[in-house]
């Protein structure tokens, strides 16, 4: 069995045994639903509601990428600009910090009665969510260039341009997906949460429905699907980063 082998059937067992445990408590401390459902009363009620939550999931999980697409590309062209004049590093960082600590909850509701209940509030928030990490990874993979490889580019009189698509481009490539490791995850909970403030679908507005009611088994089976989901946007990306920066990994 190989390492990789060993690895994955640790995690089942993890996730297995964590779930096992938490039948065997509820049943024995014979816990009230509304309280705390069973993970078998979840599954049942996932399997029963299996296409509301697929329609749902396909909402949500469009709005996350979109939203994640568009905060990575602005993250990097702004990395890119700040390597190209550093004048302007202290101004963009210190927005962009004022941004990041701005609470989601403050803003998504005027984004919601600006722009209404449709996909656009939610793609913004995921957005301005995800840029942050992407921003200060990328940032940093342009600027810590080894200095014999630069001095090197220097003597073949390469320009910026030809720096950048040659050097710090590639270079830059393993804090990109860093960063994406972490924006993935945050993507998701920035769908989410501009969901809770009002949406015609997803599964942010399945859960709030689920929360408002006491519903907890339609609530957990949100949240196993949200877990899942992220768990396999996470391997995606980690398998990406293999496939794509294999100098780096392999090393």
């Amino acid at each position: 069995m190989t390492g990789s082998s060993r690895s994955k059937l640790v995690t089942w067992g993890l996730i297995v045994g964590a779930l096992s445990i938490w039948e065997v408590g509820v049943r024995v401390g014979n816990m009230p639903p509304y309280l705390l459902p069973a993970p078998s009363l979840i599954l049942h009620t996932l399997v029963q509601n299996f296409s509301t939550y697929l329609q749902a999931s396909l909402i949500t999980f469009g709005e996350a990428l979109l939203g994640l697409l568009i905060g990575t590309c602005v993250g990097i062209l702004i990395a890119v600009l700040v390597t190209f004049w550093p004048g302007l590093e202290h101004g963009v960082m210190s927005l962009a910090i004022l941004v990041k600590s701005t609470p989601l909850v403050a803003i998504a509701p005027l984004l919601t009665i600006w722009l209404g209940f449709g996909w656009q509030p939610k793609v913004i928030i995921t957005a301005l969510v995800t840029f942050f990490p992407v921003l200060v990874n990328v940032l940093v993979g342009l600027q810590t260039i080894t200095p014999s490889l630069l001095d090197l580019f220097h003597a073949w009189q390469a320009n910026r341009w030809e720096l950048l698509w040659h050097l710090r481009l590639p270079h830059s490539l393993p804090y990109v997906f860093a960063a994406l490791k972490v924006s993935t995850p945050l993507a998701l909970i920035g769908a989410i949460v501009a969901e809770w403030t009002g949406a015609s679908g997803g599964l942010g507005r399945l859960m709030w429905l689920a929360y408002t009611n006491l519903n907890l088994p339609h609530l957990f089976a949100a949240i196993f699907i949200l877990a899942a989901a992220g768990m396999l946007l996470y391997q995606g990306t980690t398998q990406a980063e293999k496939r794509l920066v294999f100098w780096y990994t392999s090393s």
